[in-house]
């Protein structure tokens, strides 16, 4: 669960730390006053994208961090395959620190791309927001829908039908790559064997390139090299140390220290000896062989050719010309090839349909009770007769995740034929059918936390006080955020945070507070009365708080 929230410089937040508690949380405040803030940086934590502007005037940089506790050993054991290890407590702490060229994202004080943060984030928290229920509208939706709530029947399953269907598609994708008319397929053998023949004639060995070249390079300096080593010759040829070593003989028996400045002499005259040799030597043997410096040179235009055209270097020279027996072997075997794979292909085809077959089956079987229970919950919710089912369609074509389209259908009217949620439902309609939804997938839903923003959209009266019920059902199980504006639903708080807008020096600054019980019924007074809080007023929130207490036992 989400144990903190800490802001700092965000938008009209100068410093704001919320410890949120089990159960429903509730957060509300006059409209402006920064509610949305509040879930925005939530959002932008967890990887969402970062408005422009949002650093607080005046600030260097803006600051976001999430404390969440994981509790859950299989869920711990999930985030240590990803690669993040919960402390000793089972804290996770994820940050994001936002400055005006870029931002850093961080797990636990390491540094974490925004795919990966998603990624791991999407295990700990799930937030619902407008966009969330304006999801209801793709079709792709409603099938993961589906999957969730019978996730214990479909996973081990579609893991299968994942697995078969990229070794069909790789195979299907081969046996395209082999379609060609005869002729293109003779002209590319010819082709193949030409460029073989090419490597192979050529007898490159490994290593070859850096031996010629350095013999080359030899060849080509060779008066620079001659020239050079007869101006080396003559320095260290004379008789300068001879002489210095004479006139120390001559001296060194008069003093022992210079018997170790002889000593140096007779090693530099050894040495020089020595060099003077190896020059003479090295000279002696040059020669300049011009068919050997033309053939040396030919060689490696040749290799040189053969790397513009197969690759940098003879091992991937190569390494090319082994592709191109693969290839001529392919191109020589075409049709004993190609009906070996259209074979493969059709077996795993087999095994992906039969697979996708019963998919198909247990997802049918499961929509029936899924629709069931979301047709309850949604009368709950205030839907007259309504009429909820889900429609099943055959794709032409597989995917990852079996054959199947399926669609969820609504009539909201007694005697319409249901249809689809997108040509029916409005706005606040949809955000109480994801709420349904998350009301029947509470009991299976693994992430530990939930948000709900603009959950009470459009709705009112009995309706509200219906979606107040499921919120609370939902928190039975899971940890709820809500950001909300109707009375009914803030009366069902556990935890109640008010947040408020204030001049500080000039400037605006939004707070957010925790409120104790007496402050409760306050704040619901506020959002029944408006502007003015009569007795009654105040009686009324009162008694819809004790009633709340009442409905969550």
């Amino acid at each position: 669960m989400l144990l903190d929230l800490h802001v700092k410089n965000l938008a009209l937040i100068e410093r704001a730390d919320i410890e949120f508690g089990d159960g429903l949380n509730i957060l509300t405040g006059e409209t402006g006053a920064g509610k949305s803030i509040i879930i925005g940086s939530v959002n932008i934590a967890l990887g969402g994208k970062v408005p422009r502007d949002i650093i607080r005037t005046g600030a260097d940089y803006a600051y976001i961090e999430l404390v969440f506790s994981v509790t859950d050993p299989a869920k711990a054991e999930l985030l240590k395959e990803m690669d993040v290890f919960p402390d000793g407590d089972g804290m996770v702490i994820i940050s994001k620190k936002i400055m005006p060229s870029r931002s850093v994202s961080k797990i636990n004080d390491e540094t974490v791309t925004a795919a990966k943060l998603r990624s791991i984030t999407s295990l700990l928290i799930d937030i619902h927001g407008q966009h969330e229920h304006q999801s209801l509208l793709y079709k792709s939706k409603h099938l993961e829908i589906l999957d969730a709530y019978a996730k214990s029947q479909t996973q081990a399953l579609k893991q299968n039908i994942a697995d078969l269907y990229h070794e069909y598609m790789a195979v299907k994708e081969r046996l395209e790559s082999l379609s060609m008319d005869q002729e293109s397929r003779l002209r590319e053998a010819d082709f193949c064997r030409f460029e073989i023949d090419e490597i192979e004639n050529a007898g490159l060995k490994e290593g070859e390139e850096e031996e010629l070249s350095r013999e080359y390079r030899r060849f080509m300096n060779a008066q620079k090299i001659a020239a050079g080593l007869s101006a080396a010759y003559d320095a260290v040829g004379g008789d300068g140390i001879g002489r210095a070593l004479k006139e120390v003989n001559l001296i060194a028996d008069y003093d022992e220290k210079l018997q170790n400045i002889r000593s140096q002499l007779y090693d530099v005259d050894s040495i020089i000896s020595d060099v003077t040799r190896d020059i003479a030597g090295y000279m002696d043997d040059m020669s300049f062989d011009e068919e050997e410096y033309y053939r040396i040179e030919k060689r490696l235009d040749l290799i040189h050719n053969l790397q513009a055209k197969y690759g940098d270097t003879v091992e991937k020279i190569l390494a090319s010309m082994e592709e191109k027996k693969k290839k001529l072997d392919e191109l020589e075997n075409h049709d004993l090839i190609c009906r070996q794979l259209e074979k493969e292909l059709s077996e795993t085809e087999h095994k992906l349909d039969g697979f996708s077959q019963k998919l198909s089956e247990i997802r049918k079987k499961a929509s029936v009770a899924l629709t069931k229970k979301i047709k309850e919950s949604l009368a709950d919710l205030n839907f007259i007769d309504v009429e909820f089912t889900m429609t099943f369609k055959r794709l032409d074509h597989y995917t990852p995740g079996g054959f199947d389209e399926a669609e969820f259908m609504i009539s909201t009217n007694p005697g319409e034929t249901p249809k689809p949620l997108g040509a029916v439902a409005s706005g606040g309609e949809l955000s109480r059918i994801m709420l349904a939804v998350k009301t029947v997938l509470a009991d299976s839903d693994e992430i530990p936390t939930l948000i709900f923003d603009e959950i009470d959209t459009g709705i009112s009266g009995r309706t509200a006080q219906k979606v107040s019920e499921k919120l609370s059902y939902i928190s039975k199980t899971h940890q709820v955020i809500c950001i909300t504006h109707l009375p009914q639903i803030a009366a069902m708080a556990d935890t109640h945070f008010e947040i408020a807008k204030h001049v500080v020096d000039k400037k605006t600054v939004t707070t957010i507070r925790p409120l104790e019980e007496t402050e409760m019924v306050n704040e619901l007074a506020r959002l029944l009365g408006g502007a003015q809080i009569t007795d009654t007023v105040y009686q009324n929130a009162k008694e819809m708080k004790i009633l709340a207490g009442t409905t969550k036992l």
